[in-house]
């Protein structure tokens, strides 16, 4: 993954159970990729270290502000992509919901199986 995050540091704020994936939900995102980070929402497979698919809400560009303050981005093996710009990926409880959707959708995951663990 080309465009993958760099999490320097990161304080873990949830943690999901989705399929045989574990979605760890990431605030606080001290990043050494240049980027700035709201949240991160990461996929990892089970039995794997690092994660297959990231959820990222980031800052949007003053330039771009008009749209929303933060701008839903993906990045996996596949293709890195901004779907959407609004206020509410700057919400934990409205980022959470969509990253889970977005990433159990690219997953191919059922989402009748997702679990809070934390």
């Amino acid at each position: 993954m080309q465009e993958r995050p760099i999490i320097k540091t990161a304080i873990p704020k949830r943690r999901y159970q989705a399929g045989r994936h574990t979605a760890s939900l990431l605030g606080e995102i001290e990043s050494g990729d240049g980027r700035s980070y709201r949240y991160i929402c990461a996929f990892v497979a089970q039995g794997q270290a690092e994660p297959v698919l990231y959820v990222c809400a980031e800052p949007t560009p003053p330039a771009e502000r008009a749209d929303g303050a933060y701008r839903l981005r993906v990045v996996s093996e596949a293709m890195t992509e901004t779907l959407d710009t609004d206020d509410g990926w700057g919400d934990l409880d409205r980022f959470a919901e969509q990253a889970l959707k977005v990433g159990v959708q690219m997953l191919g995951l059922p989402e009748s199986g997702i679990v809070r663990l934390l």
